[in-house]
């Protein structure tokens, strides 16, 4: 049976909500979604000019989180947290937002990240379920309810065309066409894995059962790309970005894609965004003021040699101050309740506690935004690390997701208000 497009909306459960851009005029009183944003600095930091000394709301400012100090009471600095059982020194990126055990092992299989378990509840509500970004890498951070990395947008020219440029009415309907034939292919599947349900064992059954959740999954993730695709896409007064194809402009990239963040954030295309900064494929850092220091993976394993350490603490230092920009674009966008920084919880860290040793313990993390009570130094036991997925329990909890558990999880943050 036919049903026109706001019916087929309404059962699909999708918002018709404009944009939260200003010249689309939110409607008064209308309160602000929340959203996340996680970004992985892929070498980390040196641990003594990241983390800071003393605990609590009166924490001295290390040399590194001076750079964004101009929001210390919207962000908390956490120590003494990783993922029990996650080793692996660089492959642990993998489990970063999982948190699944051992990825080093060639047995590893990975589990949903923390992304998509909230991509899963309020993705239906934006023409993006979520955006999973990388920078000089084909590496994601997000990963499937099946544990099946998600590709990445791999240019800020890219994620912008994705958003913004819509195709002619022509090129439209093929769309829609295409995606009712991916739908059709579906049916078959799902008959065909029925027909096996009758002759195979227990644990076969099982595990066709999560292949079936998966299947229904993208059905629906098929019909709500049908509706939005017959609806107009914001329309923004900024320019598509000359994303560089020189790998030493990582700065330049990094700035790019988090513009481009706010912008899909501001414009509610999406509330959910990943960021992988692919720094051990990066060949060396061009800082666009005649400075460039070359090697850059090279440096991090600097053995304690000083002229690695200064090159390597001026790269990062590069790091702080961009997160700073990116922090300070958020807070300059002014919403019904609070700026887009307050409604938006930006996650800032790494798989490595030390990129020079390859240690995943005592992990350097940063929660800013989100609307929680910031401007404080949580540390917990360097040698017996909290899990950090307590803080993605929290976190979840601040998006309106009611789960007492993720991955390795005890419980919610102890501190985190």
């Amino acid at each position: 049976m036919k049903t026109n497009r706001r019916n087929f909306l309404r059962a699909a459960g999708i918002s018709l909500g404009l944009p939260m851009l200003e010249s689309f005029g939110a409607s008064p009183g209308q309160l602000s979604p929340r959203r996340m944003i996680a970004i992985n600095q892929d070498l980390g930091f040196i641990p003594k000019l990241f983390f800071p000394k003393g605990a609590g709301r009166n924490y001295e400012l290390s040399s590194y989180l001076e750079k964004i100090a101009d929001h210390r009471d919207k962000f908390t600095v956490f120590s003494g947290l990783s993922h029990p059982g996650v080793d692996g020194g660089h492959r642990a990126d993998k489990s970063f937002l999982t948190a699944a055990p051992h990825p080093g092992r060639a047995s590893f299989r990975n589990t949903i990240s923390l992304d998509q378990l909230i991509a899963n509840e309020i993705g239906h509500e934006t023409r993006f379920r979520s955006f999973s970004l990388s920078i000089n890498d084909s590496r994601s951070l997000s990963y499937t309810q099946a544990g099946v990395e998600i590709p990445t947008i791999k240019s800020a020219s890219e994620l912008y065309k994705k958003m913004f440029l819509q195709g002619d009415e022509k090129a439209m309907r093929a769309q829609v066409e295409r995606l009712k034939r991916r739908g059709s292919i579906l049916d078959v599947v799902m008959g065909q894995s029925k027909d096996l349900n009758k002759r195979i064992t227990a644990t076969d059954r099982e595990r066709i059962d999560q292949y079936e959740t998966a299947v229904r999954s993208l059905e629906l993730r098929l019909s709500e790309a049908q509706a939005w695709e017959t609806l107009p896409k914001p329309k923004v007064d900024v320019e598509m970005p000359d994303y560089p194809s020189d790998k030493q402009q990582f700065f330049e990239m990094i700035r790019m894609m988090n513009d481009m963040s706010r912008l899909a954030l501001q414009t509610d295309s999406t509330r959910v965004i990943t960021l992988f900064l692919g720094s051990v494929r990066t060949p060396g850092v061009d800082f666009g003021d005649g400075r460039t220091i070359g090697g850059y993976h090279n440096i991090s394993h600097h053995g304690k040699d000083e002229a690695k350490l200064k090159q390597l603490a001026e790269i990062e230092i590069g790091q702080m101050e961009l997160l700073n920009e990116l922090l300070q674009g958020l807070n300059d966008v002014e919403e019904t309740n609070g700026t887009l920084l307050d409604n938006t919880m930006v996650l800032y860290g790494c798989h490595m506690g030390d990129a020079n040793i390859h240690n995943n313990k005592n992990l350097p993390v940063i929660l800013a935004g989100g609307g929680f009570k910031h401007g404080q130094h949580l540390a917990f036991n360097s040698d017996n690390n909290a899990p950090l997925a307590n803080l993605y329990v929290s976190m979840l909890e601040n998006m309106g997701i009611d789960k007492s558990k993720f991955a390795s999880s005890t419980g919610t943050l102890t501190g985190l208000s």
